[in-house]
């Protein structure tokens, strides 16, 4: 496969990818279930807690789980996910070292981008979808729209900022067909294992991004 069509199962699997932040690894496979349940599938794990890596593996063993590691910035944190389970991997940013270790394990890979030259090498190297972050801080949905007519090609997945309040302006851009979140994974329900309260989440994002489209 390639990196020009590795991660398109990343961005068409549903209109948002939590972004979640877990301190206990024995919730993980509850969470996984609670945000499938609400048809959220894609995961992003993000490699900001010692328990990640264990929380991945977790993630990886639920049925109809798209498992991924997100705040990847090392070649060794890319190995160790794809031995963990990951099905795709996020970067805020990108080198040419994540690129190649990327490519070199088959790793589906989703590295970003927030200036035209960062965009434009990438689309040398074949991508075609990159995370635009930060979102919110870089110009937002006003700033990300002036590159849909530049590059045709690429469509992003936008992270940073990004709510249930605001997720329209991203995907109501030809540019966009995903957001990336926390809000549908609170770390107040996590703390307190409200798996209802994420399938809810999950469900209302849905929702919304439907409505944006009909």
């Amino acid at each position: 496969m390639s990196q020009a069509t590795a991660t398109d199962f990343v961005i068409d699997a549903a209109p948002v990818i939590p972004v979640v932040v877990i301190e206990d690894a024995s919730k993980a496979a509850d969470l996984a279930k609670a945000l499938v349940a609400g048809g959220l599938p894609c995961i992003e794990i993000t490699l900001r807690t010692a328990a990640a890596m264990d929380a991945l593996e977790a993630v990886a063993s639920v049925e109809g789980a798209i498992p991924g590691v997100g705040t990847v910035v090392s070649p060794q944190q890319l190995e160790a996910a794809k031995q963990a389970g990951a099905q795709f991997a996020v970067s805020p940013g990108h080198t040419t070292t994540l690129l190649d270790t990327a490519d070199a394990l088959g790793l589906p890979y989703l590295p970003g981008a927030a200036t035209p030259a960062e965009m434009q090498g990438l689309m040398e190297r074949g991508y075609k979808n990159l995370k635009f972050f930060p979102a919110e801080a870089s110009g937002g949905a006003a700033y990300l729209k002036n590159f849909a007519s530049v590059f045709k090609t690429i469509r992003f997945c936008p992270t940073g900022g990004v709510s249930l309040k605001n997720m329209h302006e991203y995907l109501s851009l030809p540019n966009v067909d995903v957001v990336g979140g926390s809000w549908v994974c609170p770390k107040s329900a996590v703390e307190t294992s409200n798996w209802d309260e994420l399938t809810t989440l999950a469900k209302e994002a849905i929702k919304a991004a439907h409505a944006i489209n009909a």
